[in-house]
Formats: structure tokens, sequence, C-alpha cells
């Protein structure tokens, strides 16, 4: 376990402070928690939501907190499998063990999953991953105008789809 930065007994700032109770009850729990019938098992996790740039202060997204496939890995890290969460926007820490990979929008979920997939042994996707993205980003913020606006929406790659498609390849 890591020693964390902050300041020390001799009045300098680094690393050298003992982790929190919490960080030490994880690491604890980590290795005597659960049996460990998932040694040796790769699983991948996604979690929470995407958001979608309309341009660069505002973006669509929805309400995923992210909780269920927080839960999941921690859950199959007790039991002893090597987990990687791929999450969304969320304010949730992972349980330690979790190697966690940040996503913002759709397209870096999908790179994030199918780069990850074939090194994984289960996948479970819980993340609320956007349907649709705008057709167009502006560069600049879009300036209020009187009437209604439209934002033209496209679809967003189907990640489940391309896993299932890319797995059904594998067994012709």
């Amino acid at each position: 376990i890591e020693p964390v930065v902050g300041r020390l007994a001799c009045g300098d700032t680094g690393s050298g402070n003992p982790p929190s109770e919490e960080t030490l009850l994880e690491h604890i729990l980590l290795h005597v928690a659960k049996e460990k019938d998932l040694k040796n098992k790769r699983i991948l996790v996604t979690a929470g939501p995407t958001q979608e740039a309309i341009y660069p202060v505002r973006y669509i997204t929805n309400h995923s907190s992210g909780k269920m496939g927080y839960a999941i890995a921690k859950m199959a890290v007790l039991r002893g499998a090597k987990v990687t969460l791929v999450s969304g926007p969320v304010s949730i820490q992972p349980f330690a063990g979790i190697d966690k990979v940040d996503v913002k929008s759709a397209q870096d979920m999908f790179e994030a999953v199918t780069t990850r997939s074939t090194e994984s042994d289960i996948i479970v996707m819980c993340s609320a991953v956007a349907d649709y993205k705008p057709a167009s980003y502006s560069e600049q913020k879009v300036k209020k105008q009187d009437g209604e606006m439209a934002i033209q929406l496209s679809r967003t790659k189907d990640i489940l789809g391309f896993l299932i498609a890319r797995s059904e390849e594998r067994v012709s």
C-alpha cells in the first residue's frame, strides 16, 4: 500500500503519511473477504454514463450513477478476479485493486472496451452509453437566439453489437 502525499512530521510536504483507515480496510478485505473462486479470471466491467459534447460547455448525458457497475467490479475483485472498470464520469471511487479506465463519450467507451475485450474472460456491460450524439460539434459556444433550437443527432457505435459480431466471427 503506497504512502499518502501530505504534510510530514518534519514540516515538509511529500509522500510518507499512512493511508486512510478506509484504504487500509479495503486492502485487508481484498485479501480475506471472499473465497477467491474467480482467481485467474479477467473481468471487464463498464459503468456510468457517457457525455456527448454539443460544444465546449454543453453536452447530452443521462442520470446513470455507475453504482451497479462499481458494485459488480468490487465483488469480482474481492473474489480474486483481475478487474478492469471502464467508467464514464461518476463521483464514485473504485475499490482497491481495480484497474479503472476513465472515459467520457460513447466513442471513448467503444475504444476502451473493444481494445480490452479480447483480453477478458468475462465482460459485464453496466454503463448507460448514449445511443445518439450531436451530428456536429461547435468549437465555440452557441449563442442564444430568438426561437427554437434543434440539435441533429446521429447514432453512436453499438458496443455490445460489435462484441457479439466479433465473437460470432471467431466461432465461424
